[in-house]
């Protein structure tokens, strides 16, 4: 479980919060405080006060892969050979170990062709791809993504969900816009000023915002 106990950031506050392993949607109106809460669970921002725990370890001990919303803050390197060698260069892989694993992941995210290209040339839904392929190349215990999906055709997605299903992570926390593709997820949780209003299974969490803007179009508005 990633566990949060009285835990205070700025304007989020979440006094008690439990998130099983599956994939978790992480949904809400523009500034209610997802991508602050993605930011907590990663390790990137430490809460003023309380607890956050992923297994019982710090966010900043555990091997997270975080893909940010904007695709140009994720990429430090110039070509993306080179970005996505490394987080494999940081974790001090041995150097003949490291090509062979960047030719995996490439493969694996249908990026093969882009390994020589220059990032300053990629297009967004490319860059995202990179993020993407940057953040899974160490294995790591927990994936978190924000709105990722929206540089993204919905084929292309689907088809990166099933990756990331396949990708071994334990957690997969992302926000999203997209209320098909959170209906898709094992949990939901429904943000709204800054605050985790509905937690639960898709099923639950929807059926108490019948009718609003945060409704799958596909299941219909209930009479």
């Amino acid at each position: 479980m990633i566990t949060f106990e009285n835990v205070r950031y700025r304007r989020l506050a979440l006094d008690s919060l439990a998130i099983a392993p599956g994939v978790t949607s992480v949904i809400g109106p523009n500034g209610s405080g997802k991508t602050t809460f993605l930011k907590i669970c990663a390790g990137i921002a430490e809460p003023d006060s309380g607890c956050v725990l992923v297994d019982g370890i710090s966010p900043r001990e555990t091997g997270i892969g975080y893909v940010n919303e904007f695709p140009d803050r994720n990429l430090l390197f110039p070509t993306v050979k080179d970005e996505l060698a490394s987080p494999l260069r940081f974790s001090h892989t041995p150097c003949q170990e490291i090509g062979p694993a960047v030719s995996i992941c490439a493969e694996t995210l249908g990026i093969t062709r882009l390994l020589n290209r220059h990032i300053r040339d990629l297009s967004g839904g490319e860059k995202i791809l990179v993020a993407i392929a940057t953040a899974c190349i160490n294995r790591p215990h927990v994936i978190i993504l924000d709105e990722y999906d929206s540089h993204l055709d919905a084929d292309r997605c689907a088809w990166l969900d099933a990756v990331l299903k396949a990708s071994g992570a334990k957690y997969i926390i992302r926000v999203t816009q997209q209320m098909e593709s959170a209906a898709q997820g094992d949990h939901l949780i429904f943000f709204e000023k800054s605050r985790v209003v509905h937690a639960g299974t898709p099923a639950a969490v929807f059926s108490l915002l019948a009718c609003t803007p945060f409704y799958p179009l596909s299941w219909g508005c209930p009479v």
